[in-house]
């Protein structure tokens, strides 16, 4: 089974997850376009530093005492649109909600939300398209997102830049051979390093750990 693996800068950290898919080059997807009764497979990352969050869609709970970090697992939704809101725990969905996003999502399509801060700090929801076609043999993916209350910044393998002046909330992909490399953030255009991780590729996937 093919793995996915995502690299997320979410609130200065470096977060990768594993799941039964093969990532290959996404697309921004805050609007998927088209209609299917078919179910999309959707994920939700709370990327939103000291806030444990209930998430609705379409007003019902989907997630409940979600911390910080987290990656759900695969949520089944049918193609449709859908209000998100993300309410602080036990506050919804008669209150005001810390973030709320209508997202329309194409049945058959692997999306991942997130929930994050932008660069100047305020409360946001984007939605990505997950293309989980097959990556070459030999080799792993790595997508990098930046959905941190940060400046732009520099993604480096083994000290070398494979991404440059990544800003909040674009994504960047790299291919690289299987094996083990030092991974690290630094600000865009200097040395100075924000995360620091081992990430291993075994031809069919990513992990990773402190460095």
């Amino acid at each position: 089974m093919r793995r996915l693996v995502m690299a997320t800068v979410a609130a200065l950290a470096l977060a990768v997850s594993a799941s039964p898919a093969a990532f290959a080059a996404p697309t921004r997807a805050d609007r998927m376009p088209g209609a299917a009764q078919t179910t999309a497979t959707v994920r939700v990352l709370h990327g939103v530093p000291g806030l444990t969050v209930d998430v609705y869609a379409n007003g019902k709970k989907v997630l409940s005492d979600f911390t910080p970090g987290s990656l759900s697992a695969p949520l089944k939704l049918p193609g449709g649109s859908y209000d998100i809101k993300v309410f602080k725990a036990g506050q919804g969905p008669g209150g005001t909600p810390a973030i709320e996003k209508t997202v329309e999502v194409t049945g058959g399509t692997n999306v991942t939300l997130t929930a994050n801060l932008t660069e100047n700090g305020s409360p946001a929801l984007n939605a990505y398209a997950n293309d989980t076609s097959k990556v070459p043999a030999g080799k792993g993916r790595l997508t990098v997102r930046h959905i941190a209350a940060a400046p732009a910044v520099d993604v480096r393998a083994n000290g070398t830049a494979v991404v440059k002046n990544l800003s909040n909330p674009d994504e960047a992909v790299a291919e690289a051979p299987a094996g083990t490399v030092k991974a690290d953030v630094t600000l865009a255009g200097t040395d100075n390093v924000v995360i620091a991780r081992r990430v291993r590729s075994a031809g069919r996937g990513w992990s990773a750990r402190p460095a």
